[in-house]
């Protein structure tokens, strides 16, 4: 039955983040990638506290992976945030 629940959980997850990456104007998107980069540094942490606690081997897998793909979400966000700020940087100088 939890399984269930969290199935809805994530249902409702995918239509939530949808339904916001759809309604938010463009110049709020580095903003919002930024608060997403600090949501995937909880889910760093997260994983690194219970990966150890993780004793069926699937779930020290998957949670290996969780890791993985947020590190690369953390990187690769926090390199677009940068080049998008250095747009704004006036021309010829800091």
């Amino acid at each position: 039955m939890i399984d269930f629940y969290l199935f809805i959980v994530f249902v409702l997850a995918i239509f939530v983040g949808f339904e916001i990456i759809n309604k938010i104007p463009p110049i709020l998107h580095t903003p919002l990638m930024s608060g997403s980069n600090a949501i995937s540094g909880i889910t760093i942490v997260g994983a690194l506290l219970s990966l150890p606690y993780a004793s069926p081997t699937l779930a020290a897998i998957l949670g290996m992976f969780a890791l993985i793909l947020a590190t690369i979400n953390v990187v690769g966000g926090f390199m677009v945030t940068d080049r998008m700020l250095k747009m704004f940087e006036k021309k010829g100088g800091k």
